[in-house]
């Protein structure tokens, strides 16, 4: 439960910040580097050192993970709760070659980080180009909503499609330590406890 709850908060965060780039055309440095490199990091000792090994780099992650499955919850928004739904289901339709693509092209991102850092132009664009190589033809494009002024910023859009690939990538793992579309309907409650336990010891 737990690694499902941290996965799953992972993916809550990259929509949460898609949102802060395309609604206001600026983003938490830390969540963001910690979602883009957790795409890099391909072999990782267990979930959380994908992100870092620090629960506190899914805070985020949680708190929007309990303001969104929590029944007490009135801050529901149905804009990022189709993102998340958009990701999970994205992933899904990946098959065996998708992955080798991805990881072929992930690879060659890891390589840029000898010279650039990972929140940089180069890295951005790098990994945006492989969301819109490998995902985005796998059918249902995820529409991001925001202020048109922001969305047309090239640099945005890079950042837009980064942290997409990286809810891919937290898609993924929900879904390896098995993570199903019913656990959210019939365990919401159980996840939400589990997300409360986290948050406390952060």
């Amino acid at each position: 439960m737990k690694e499902q709850t941290l996965t799953l908060a992972a993916i809550c965060q990259a929509s949460h910040l898609v949102q802060q780039v395309s609604r206001h055309g600026k983003v938490d440095d830390l969540a963001l580097s910690t979602m883009l490199n957790g795409i890099l990091d391909t072999s990782p000792v267990d979930t959380l050192a994908v992100y870092g090994g620090e629960l506190s780099h899914l805070k985020l992650g949680l708190e929007t993970l309990i303001s969104h499955l929590g029944n007490q919850s009135k801050a529901k928004d149905p804009e990022l709760t189709r993102y998340v739904v958009s990701l999970i289901s994205l992933e899904r339709r990946l098959k065996p070659k998708n992955m080798n693509q991805l990881a072929e092209k992930i690879e060659q991102s890891k390589r840029q980080l000898a010279h650039y850092d990972i929140t940089s132009d180069t890295i951005l664009a790098s990994l945006a180009g492989i969301y819109s190589d490998v995902i985005s033809p796998l059918g249902n494009p995820i529409q991001v909503a925001g202020n048109p002024e922001f969305l047309k910023q090239s640099l945005n859009q890079h950042k837009i499609r980064a942290l997409l690939l990286s809810g891919i990538r937290a898609a993924v793992l929900w879904r390896q330590v098995g993570g199903k579309r019913r656990n959210i309907l019939f365990a919401r409650s159980k996840i939400v406890d589990c997300a409360q336990q986290l948050l406390k010891q952060i």
